[in-house]
């Protein structure tokens, strides 16, 4: 049987990357956010936890389940 419950979280783009370096601008956008506001529910997996720390300051993130 499939794990159907795998833990996510909820990451919310608050900063701009204007003016910042092009590794973090595509790091946000390997996450699924390029515009303000934008939300996205990813697998919390190693991978997407390590992107999510190097764009800590331009991001948001809520654990869910």
């Amino acid at each position: 049987m499939a794990d159907d419950t795998k833990a996510t979280v909820i990451v919310t783009q608050v900063g701009s990357p204007i003016g910042r370096k092009k590794d973090q601008r595509q790091t946000l956008v390997g996450l699924g956010l390029n515009k303000l506001h934008r939300t996205r529910e990813l697998e919390d997996t190693p991978s997407v936890r390590g992107m999510i720390a190097k764009v800590q300051h331009l991001v948001r993130v809520e654990s869910q389940g």
